[in-house]
């Protein structure tokens, strides 16, 4: 099997790094994503690999993440949404939206569909990383920025939510089964998927009890990174329509049973209507 380019956001520590080891060491050519400069450059290095920095908390520089993939990367086999967190107090953007409902959702969601064209020539795979704690959400058109009864477990579940949501939409606009171009059959395939209750620092700026568990003797009985990235690294490298589903959530490589809003098709295309509104993608 020819080489493949796989970008991967996050990629900069956690199992957005243990992924891209792993996809590497397959000879895979990865594409590292991260906020941190210093560590998404560590990781690069190690790995021989193109890298980005991009802060997700400000859309300006996922449109520019965005167009230097686009100029670079002709062919995108694999992108890899894995950039996200839990969050401390109630805090607006730049953008002027919540910041756990923007790092989490907004900013995969425009990354991913201003990719949109290279992604469905390329036939490509998305893998949206979600969270069991999607449990913990729900949804509310009216409120996305959490303005009411704001807690940081809820709005962190919501963005999970909201990740399911968007990548059964994604299915169905633009799933494998799609058109064709000039006689090439285009489309793309989508999961998202829980990797477990990983020893991580992604809850470092939260103010959630969950921050603890990371920083106390309970870390022993957490997974790895490289625990944590195996579902990911299976819906990479495996084949979709045979080995997994396009549009649906797994867990330990395993189909989920989700929040009841994640199965809402009419939630998920409203959703993705306010986030194209939201993300401005006219602009």
């Amino acid at each position: 099997m020819s080489q493949r380019t796989i970008v991967i956001t996050g990629a900069s520590d956690g199992i957005g790094a243990a992924a891209a080891r792993a996809l590497s060491r397959a000879g895979e050519r990865v594409v590292v994503v991260g906020r941190s400069p210093e560590k998404t450059q560590a990781v690069a290095k190690e790995l021989d690999a193109d890298y980005f920095v991009s802060e997700f908390a400000d859309l300006s520089q996922v449109r520019e993440l965005a167009a230097a993939l686009r100029n670079n990367y002709p062919r995108i086999d694999v992108l890899a949404n894995n950039a996200g967190g839990i969050m401390g107090r109630h805090e607006l953007t730049v953008d002027g939206y919540e910041k756990t409902f923007q790092v989490n959702h907004l900013a995969p969601f425009l990354l991913t569909t201003l990719l949109m064209d290279v992604l469905t020539v390329s036939q490509a795979s998305v893998i949206n990383t979600a969270s069991a704690a999607n449990g913990f959400g729900k949804l509310d058109l009216a409120d996305l920025d959490s303005s009411r009864n704001y807690s940081t477990n809820r709005a962190y579940g919501t963005g999970k939510l909201a990740n399911i949501l968007f990548t059964s939409e994604l299915h169905r606009r633009f799933g494998a089964h799609g058109t064709a171009v000039e006689g090439t059959t285009t489309g793309i395939t989508t999961a998202a998927f829980h990797p477990g209750v990983v020893a991580t620092n992604f809850a470092a700026e939260s103010t959630s009890p969950f921050r603890h568990a990371y920083k106390t003797i309970l870390n022993r009985f957490l997974l790895s990174s490289e625990q944590g990235a195996d579902t990911l690294v299976w819906l990479a490298t495996s084949e979709p329509g045979e080995d997994w589903v396009s549009g649906a959530y797994y867990a330990k490589r395993a189909l989920a049973k989700a929040n009841k809003q994640a199965y809402d098709a009419g939630l998920a295309r409203e959703l993705w209507d306010r986030s194209e509104q939201m993300v401005r993608l006219d602009d």
